[in-house]
């Protein structure tokens, strides 16, 4: 069993579990239209976040594209942005706030380098250090 099934059952048995638990947990402290309420705003301002900062990422894009360089941080940002949109999607507050995160530029800078990191070892890629150090 590789380590592609364990994330599979995670994100498709564990996660909605958990999901379930924690709505069934809020539902009883503050009601049901009130946990109701709650994700529908979440949601809301999700969608919003994930507007304004799709729109910044398009421009900065369009930018790169013009000046003649690879606009390859702006590609991470949009697929973490649709990510973050799919996220925001799903009801549940585990996947809201997972969403939400990834929509905070701070958040992405982050996942972005740790998946850079990943993506270079996986290739074999050697970073140089050219400061002299």
């Amino acid at each position: 069993m590789g380590p592609m099934v364990g994330v599979l059952v995670l994100l498709f048995l564990v996660l909605p579990l958990a999901e379930l638990y924690l709505i069934i947990q809020v539902g009883q402290a503050f009601g049901a239209l009130n946990t109701i309420g709650l994700l529908i705003l979440i949601s809301a301002v999700g969608a919003w976040l994930a507007k304004r900062e799709g729109i910044s990422v398009w421009r900065r894009f369009q930018r790169q594209v013009q000046s003649g360089a690879v606009p390859g941080r702006e590609i991470a940002d949009g697929v973490m942005i649709l990510f973050a949109g799919g996220l925001l999607m799903s009801p549940g507050f585990l996947t809201d706030v997972l969403g939400i995160s990834l929509l905070l530029p701070p958040v992405r800078a982050v996942v972005r380098g740790a998946l850079t990191r990943q993506a270079a070892r996986r290739a074999g890629v050697i970073r140089i250090d050219r400061s002299g150090a």
